[in-house]
């Protein structure tokens, strides 16, 4: 795994057996304690989705709207996914090391579940 740097990147999605990849989703990358500190805090909505490395759970105090949270093994393979209102804490997931954010309903969207192996490309945008 990379050594993260906060900054932008693409999020890789498996597509369904047999059919093309879908297109990558736009990704913001939080690894500071700084950003991951500030995630989506203060914003109205998010463009694609936020990665915060590392991290095992999050919080939705003072969010402005709801959210998918998926959370990922060292592998990048999700763990778990919820989708969280504002004003909730999540529980930390004991082999989670990276949290995925997005807008609520973007997991069914983009077919993310449990067991989903994701991609980064860190960079491009």
């Amino acid at each position: 795994m990379p050594r993260w740097r906060d900054g932008t990147g693409l999020l890789l999605l498996p597509g369904p057996p047999g059919l093309p990849e879908p297109p990558p989703v736009p990704l913001e990358i939080a690894s500071s304690y700084r950003a991951r500190t500030r995630g989506l805090l203060g914003r109205d909505g998010v463009e694609g989705a936020l990665l915060l490395t590392p991290a095992s759970s999050v919080h939705t105090f003072r969010m402005r709207f709801a959210i998918d949270v998926a959370y990922l093994d060292r592998e990048l393979t999700v763990l778990a996914v919820r989708t969280m209102v504002p004003g909730r804490l999540g529980l930390p997931r004991v082999r989670g090391r990276h949290v995925l954010e997005a807008s609520a309903g973007a997991w069914g969207r983009w077919g993310v579940g449990v067991g989903t192996r994701v991609g980064v490309r860190v960079g491009d945008r």
